[in-house]
């Protein structure tokens, strides 16, 4: 089951039914419906973060240019593939603005 690649109208959200943690400050996750277990990774945990409520791509792709040394090209391209990971395994809900 293929997933869409999200566009620039669409948001992005965490999905319910995960417990998040910090270790050694990077996010690591548990799903409670499967048991897998996922870590994030620092920077994926940030992102993380950020879809606490529904986000654009561009508007955190914006944020994550002000705190981490990245070009905003590559910082979208590096965020959507991540996305894409994150919505292929369930864990972020998209969403038409």
């Amino acid at each position: 089951m293929g997933v869409d690649i999200i566009t620039a109208n669409e948001l992005v959200v965490q999905s319910d039914g995960y417990l998040v943690s910090d270790m050694n400050g990077e996010k690591v996750m548990l799903s409670i419906e499967n048991g897998k277990y996922y870590n994030l990774g620092q920077i994926g945990g940030r992102v993380w973060e950020l879809m606490a409520s529904p986000v654009s791509i561009q508007d955190m792709v914006k944020q994550l240019v002000t705190e981490y040394e990245i070009e905003p090209e590559s910082c979208e391209q590096q965020v959507r593939h991540f996305l894409q990971k994150l919505a292929t395994e369930g864990l972020i809900q998209v969403r038409k603005e």
